[in-house]
């Protein structure tokens, strides 16, 4: 990410002070943001940082606030699974075909597909970890470790 900014502050002072353009800033940081993204949702899944409507997910007790998680996971894993199926199919057909970005510099854009793949793909695994640990929970009846209201709190 810091490599895209730098380049695009390249730009536009190259552009707009010196007016001599940097070569290729907008097809590399258009490659680059797959790869933050896509590499970024793995980790926010590990760390169960997703957006959640927790006005009413913590007004629950841990045996049901776990049953909302393993929909939530399946949902999730069904959304990933599709965009995975795609993002392959389309990746392998960037590559059959060398595609590649329009510009001064011409960037193949079949990378870029391959990583969002893998992106899901890794994510779709950590889903499926937290599938077998929701079930877990719903059987033991433990919170999170990570819940504000206590840890690994049990049903009453």
């Amino acid at each position: 990410m810091l490599m895209s900014m730098f380049l695009g502050v390249a730009d536009i002072v190259g552009t707009q002070i010196l007016l001599i353009p940097v070569p290729g800033p907008r097809e590399l940081t258009e490659s680059t943001m797959v790869l933050i993204v896509f590499g970024a949702l793995a980790y926010a899944q590990i760390r169960r940082a997703h957006i959640r409507v927790e006005l009413f997910y913590f007004q629950m007790p841990p045996r049901i606030r776990a049953t909302m998680d393993v929909i939530t996971d399946l949902a999730a894993i069904a959304f990933f699974s599709l965009i995975l199926s795609e993002a392959f199919s389309e990746a392998r057909y960037s590559l059959q075909i060398g595609e590649a970005t329009d510009g001064l510099i011409r960037f193949p854009l079949w990378p870029a597909r391959f990583v969002l793949a893998a992106g899901c793909a890794l994510v779709i695994l950590q889903l499926i970890l937290h599938l077998f640990h929701d079930f877990i929970r719903i059987k033991t009846g433990e919170g999170l470790k990570n819940d504000p209201l206590g840890v690994l709190q049990k049903d009453e």
